[in-house]
């Protein structure tokens, strides 16, 4: 059989797997900046608004395993072409959805063609390139994502000023059946072929469970409680879920994830400091919007532009960082990263009323330029730990594990925030600070991030207890 390398050239490869990549994590971001004008378009409630972000990411999330595991069994060109398709079909449903529910459904099924194409790219990238050049390529990749989710909010403030909401979905088709045509038309099948008899249904079902109810119980703890009914009631159950869910793959011939992966410490070390990583950064990611505008009071158009610093280093040191991975292996290098990223948070959670834009900027290029030496070389490093016939399901944990710490680190900055300044203020408004309540709005951000910075120094034990990586 040939492989992708033989049968594809690998730069040719890499510009089809960059256009679906920008346009999924383009609409991971560009959806927000639109959010008001759909709840007022619909007439509808701020809960039922925030669906239509949240079905996205939680579909994605549930169904990264499925697709990585069918792109192993029926062929990743199939599955990726398909999720093309369907993410552009998907956008053409919420475009002219009638209303927020079907906006919402819509947006479902856009995440099913999203999980597709996320799920494959990491093993059509490795498949395509040598050995010697993957940290490299997962570097460009990671440039490529970095660019999706920084001109999110430019490109969707620009449509929106243009007309309707719906013009950020009506883009997404001509590119995406483009995409389709070139893929059907240019890429060769690439990887094991088998049966689809023998998927794992179960484990599927299983595992899509326990992911969206472990989501479902960290995105309202803070809502319902952490000592709630609802709240220990769905964790238990999504618990149950994935302790069947590996029974279940431990006993399967042909199953969803080969729990054996995670025996290996050069896989399961490396997609566990992923996770971790992605919850530190996004403690920055979700509080400082509200320190920017409500503390500091700068415009939403400084605010978006400050909140681009850290995404833009990823264009700059994601490539060079995965070149010198190929070389060095990665765990001097994600060691670093993490301890440049980890002192800029701490350097964050200091922020009080002294401290200007500059000020402010530096210290979020110093997370951006450490999170940006971070994850190429720790995507080549899982990638590295799978065999050529798991590229499909290592590319999925590898996904799964930053959407989850995405979450992970929104819920736990959320609670930890709101914990401490309800409690010392009274439960006062967020929209309305007091000169006391903005004492106690410092402070609580201060105790949030330098929580989300003890989690990135912690994160660098796992990080050099991999090995070399090499």
């Amino acid at each position: 059989m040939q492989t992708a390398s033989e049968s594809n050239r690998p730069w040719q490869v890499f510009f089809l797997v960059a256009i679906g990549v920008f346009m999924s994590t383009l609409d991971s971001s560009i959806v927000n900046v639109a959010l008001p004008a759909i709840l007022k378009d619909f007439n509808t409630s701020l809960a039922m608004t925030e669906w239509v972000v949240m079905i996205y990411l939680l579909t994605i999330t549930c169904f990264l395993l499925t697709f990585g595991r069918l792109g192993d069994m029926l062929g990743r060109k199939r599955i990726y072409a398909t999720g093309l398709l369907v993410f552009t079909l998907a956008s053409m449903l919420c475009a002219m959805a009638p209303n927020v529910q079907m906006l919402i459904g819509a947006r479902l099924l856009q995440g099913l063609g999203s999980a597709m194409i996320m799920a494959c790219t990491p093993a059509l990238l490795v498949d395509a390139f040598p050995d010697s050049q993957r940290g490299r390529v997962l570097g460009l990749n990671g440039a490529v994502v970095a660019c999706g989710l920084t001109a999110g909010p430019a490109i969707g403030g620009f449509l929106l000023s243009l007309g309707s909401w719906r013009l950020i979905f009506y883009v997404n088709i001509p590119i995406g059946l483009l995409a389709t045509i070139l893929v059907m038309m240019t890429l060769r099948e690439s990887g094991p072929q088998s049966r689809i008899n023998a998927f794992d249904w179960q484990g599927t079902l299983l595992a899509a469970l326990s992911l969206g109810l472990l989501l479902m119980a960290l995105t309202h703890g803070y809502d319902w409680g952490f000592n709630s009914l609802p709240f220990i009631t769905v964790l238990i159950l999504s618990l149950l879920c994935m302790a069947l869910f590996i029974l279940t793959e431990k006993k399967k011939k042909d199953p969803l994830l080969d729990i054996s992966l995670f025996h290996k410490r050069h896989f399961a070390l490396p997609a566990l400091c992923g996770l971790l990583l992605f919850c530190s950064l996004f403690f920055m990611v979700f509080l400082m919007p509200f320190y920017l505008m409500l503390f500091a009071g700068y415009s939403s158009s400084l605010t978006g532009k400050m909140l681009m610093i850290p995404f833009a280093f990823l264009l700059i040191f994601s490539p060079l960082a995965g070149s010198l991975s190929d070389r060095m292996g990665s765990r001097l290098l994600c060691t670093t990263g993490l301890f440049i990223m980890a002192c800029g948070m701490t350097m964050l959670s200091g922020l009080n009323a002294s401290h200007g834009v500059w000020d402010i900027a530096w210290r979020m290029a110093l997370v951006g330029i450490g999170t940006s030496i971070f994850v190429s070389p720790n995507s080549a490093a899982v990638m590295g730990g799978v065999p050529a016939a798991h590229r499909g399901s290592g590319g999925a944990v590898l996904a799964s594990a930053r959407n989850l710490g995405m979450v992970l680190g929104v819920a736990l900055a959320g609670a930890i925030f709101h914990f401490i300044f309800d409690s010392r203020s009274g439960g006062a408004s967020l929209a309305e600070l007091s000169k006391n309540d903005m004492t106690i709005f410092i402070e609580a951000f201060g105790m949030a991030m330098g929580t989300g910075a003890a989690i990135a120094f912690f994160t660098m034990i796992p990080s050099w207890l991999r090995g070399s990586g090499k």
